[in-house]
């Protein structure tokens, strides 16, 4: 782990949890659970890590080809589903209510991250990646453009938050949620834009390229408290893992993995963990840093 000294535990080590899946993504941490929860995509299933017993379980399959997981304000737990090309929530019993899955009558692409405002609003990516194959989910026509969108938390109204970002991957809030970052995987370099979100919370507006990406492939990711971006991250040798960016935009330090990393979450007892889904195997290090969120 290479990083500044505000965001490293000096002797902190990255641990691999688990191993042997196709593509874990959309990792989410259940505190009250004491569990970690994963997308394994292609093997359409959700899978479960235990802190206490290190144990990996099967926490739902067939998963409608899962990907991005979050929770709500109401500790919920939200996913993006490529296959059912749809956002659910997992009530406390168990049966699954539909968020969103048909906007001006479409279907939508596939669902791929999604985040929970703490207005209760749920705001989610919608690329084709999940319907361009039969691997992520099933070949179908993209009748809908890539927008990134905002079910109110109230009426269940979805708006178009933007349709402006050729093909929108991964988002997350800044920690006072006056900031939306959005991954750009539509752009040749890819980019990170951010966007200013407007004072009643609603809308955005203003997006503009917080990262060039360069050769690297950002994916998913978390803010902490100091609103450092913690970002998966690819692009081969050297870049596989995770990258940090300031809220100014420099890079301030990296994790480097044997595998390419896809998403991030924050969790454990301090929120100070940070959870690692990379390609086949799902990783965990302790820094100094606190996520924002518990999603």
């Amino acid at each position: 782990m290479t990083a500044s000294p505000s965001t490293r535990v000096f002797n902190g080590a990255v641990e691999r949890l688990a191993t042997g899946f196709r593509w874990a993504e959309g990792p989410v941490w259940f505190g009250d659970a004491r569990c970690l929860l994963w997308s394994d995509i292609p093997n359409n299933r959700i899978m479960r890590w235990d802190e206490e017993t290190g144990a990996v379980s099967v926490f739902r399959k067939p998963s409608n080809f899962s990907n991005g997981n979050t929770r709500d304000r109401q500790g919920r737990l939200v996913t993006c589903e490529h296959d059912s090309r749809r956002v659910t929530r997992t009530e406390y019993d168990g049966t699954i209510t539909v968020v969103l899955d048909r906007f001006d009558g479409k279907p939508l692409n596939s669902p791929n991250d999604v985040v929970v405002k703490s207005d209760g609003s749920i705001w989610f990516t919608d690329p084709p990646f999940g319907i361009l194959s039969n691997y992520e989910g099933h070949t179908a026509p993209v009748e809908l453009p890539t927008n990134v969108y905002r079910v109110d938390g109230r009426t269940g109204a979805a708006t178009v938050a933007t349709g402006d970002v050729p093909r929108p991957n991964g988002l997350c809030f800044s920690p006072d949620e006056r900031r939306l970052y959005v991954v750009v995987s539509g752009a040749i370099p890819r980019e990170i834009r951010v966007f200013d979100v407007s004072a009643d919370g609603t809308t955005i507006s203003g997006g503009r390229v917080f990262v060039d990406c360069g050769a690297g492939i950002p994916d998913g990711f978390r803010c902490d408290t100091d609103g450092n971006l913690w970002c998966g991250w690819g692009g081969g040798e050297g870049l596989d893992g995770v990258a940090v960016f300031n809220p100014t935009g420099k890079l301030i330090g990296r994790i480097l993995l044997p595998e390419r990393c896809a998403n991030v979450c924050f969790g454990g007892a301090k929120r100070n963990r940070l959870f690692m889904a990379g390609s086949q195997s799902v990783y965990a290090v302790y820094v100094n840093a606190q996520g924002a969120t518990l999603s």
